[in-house]
């Protein structure tokens, strides 16, 4: 009676082991160092940003725990979860818990419910980034904004390199672009450098900007949240509470001439005066070298004029001697 006791003892703790060993529960835990390691090292990865003594932060880890398989095979991808991280910030605005999928380095950040089916149907229909980087060179061919044409609507944020709340967005505008997807272009644009025209054009000013086009205008996001409901509401119909513009047209080569030479002239003090203070004697030789310039152009100016009015006289002292 023992041995059979024994017997079911063993199989009935072999049942529960196999059970727990098959929902995927156990999640490899990294901490920040092997994390950027991970980055560098995986094409694909996906982490739980997670943190102690959080209810919401268990039953996400449960759902994702129980894909952990699925994850691999689907996306060639490792789940891993990272605990009271420092980079949980850099992706996720309410930080933990978040599930934040890294395809070749660009972060998506999980919006949806936490359930089985939502998770991996979220990841494996993004599998690769959605948002779309502008230039100059090519925003008007790719939007036609001015035209109001064919390639639909679009979603754009303007950004900088050192602008930090501008890289906390970029997983959130990831999420904004999943959601739209097949519904409307995403897109974003660097400020201060390959999309420098076009912002001037849109007078965007401090960052990150944002500006949906739609039908030759456009609408300025100008509320204070930052998520991807509030964003996503936005795009599909809260833009219409928002004063529409028209697009500007592209300026033209001679317009931005002019503009540059504006901006010039509003810093030309600035930089004078830096010079003065930093270089005296630079400061002196190109004040000289200016004085000179300008004399010069002056004198060549009273010598064309002094040579012209010499021909003017001697040709109308011609015609008098002539009409003799």
């Amino acid at each position: 009676m023992s041995n059979n006791l024994m017997c079911l003892t063993i199989f009935t703790i072999s049942i529960v082991t196999g059970v727990f060993a098959n929902s995927g529960f156990s999640i490899r835990t990294v901490n920040d160092d092997d994390l950027v390691k991970m980055f560098h090292s995986h094409s694909n990865l996906v982490v739980l940003f997670t943190k102690p003594d959080c209810e919401n932060c268990d039953k996400l880890e449960a759902v994702l725990g129980k894909l952990v398989q699925e994850i691999k095979d689907n996306l060639e991808a490792e789940a891993v979860k990272a605990v009271s991280s420092q980079m949980a910030r850099l992706y996720s605005p309410k930080k933990e818990p978040a599930v934040v999928f890294f395809r070749h380095g660009v972060p998506l950040l999980y919006d949806g419910p936490v359930n089985e089916d939502a998770l991996i149907g979220k990841l494996v229909h993004n599998k690769d980034p959605n948002v779309k980087e502008l230039s100059d060179e090519n925003f008007e061919h790719l939007t036609q904004a001015s035209s109001g044409a064919t390639t639909g609507d679009w979603f754009i944020m303007f950004y900088t390199t050192n602008c930090v709340d501008c890289q906390r967005l970029t997983a959130v505008w990831e999420a904004v672009a999943a959601d739209l997807k097949n519904r409307m272009n995403v897109a974003r644009m660097e400020k201060d450098g390959k999309g420098k025209d076009t912002a001037e054009r849109f007078r965007v000013g401090s960052v990150p900007a944002f500006i949906f086009l739609r039908q030759g205008k456009y609408y300025r996001y100008e509320i204070t949240k930052y998520d991807v409901k509030s964003f996503v509401s936005f795009a599909q119909d809260w833009y219409r509470n928002a004063t529409p513009e028209k697009v500007p047209a592209p300026a033209s080569p001679f317009d931005q001439i002019v503009e540059r030479a504006v901006v010039l002239l509003k810093d030309l003090p600035a930089l004078v005066d830096q010079l003065h203070r930093d270089y005296p004697t630079l400061y002196y030789s190109a004040l000289a070298m200016f004085a000179f310039v300008v004399l010069g152009f002056t004198g060549a100016i009273v010598l064309a004029i002094i040579t012209r009015c010499k021909a003017a006289a001697k040709s109308k002292k011609t015609k008098t001697k002539k009409a003799k």
